[in-house]
C-alpha cells in the first residue's frame, strides 16, 4: 500500500497529524486503530516543543515512512 495521496504535500505538523490520523481509520480493526492513534498522539505530546524547521521536516518525512511502512505491514496479512 502506498502512502495515502497527499503524503508529499505534507509539510507543517498539523497537516501530518491529520494526515497519519486518516492512515489510522485504513487499518484493519478497531483495536490497532486505537493503537496507533495512541502512537501518533505520544509522538506529538514529545515533539511538541521543537521548533528548529530543519528537525521537523525530518520528524515529518519519518513519519510517513513509517506510516507507509505499518500501511504495508497490514495490507500484506489481509
Amino acid at each position: 500500500m502506498a502512502p495515502l495521496p497527499g503524503a508529499e504535500l505534507i509539510q507543517k505538523p498539523r497537516q501530518l497529524y491529520r494526515y497519519l490520523l486518516h492512515c489510522c481509520r485504513q487499518l484493519p480493526t478497531k483495536g490497532i486503530q486505537e493503537h496507533y492513534k495512541h502512537a501518533v498522539r505520544q509522538s506529538f505530546r514529545v515533539h511538541s516543543d521543537e521548533d528548529n524547521p530543519e528537525r521537523i521536516q525530518q520528524i515529518i518525512k519519518r513519519a510517513i515512512e513509517d506510516a507507509d511502512w505499518i500501511m504495508n505491514k497490514y495490507k500484506k496479512q489481509n
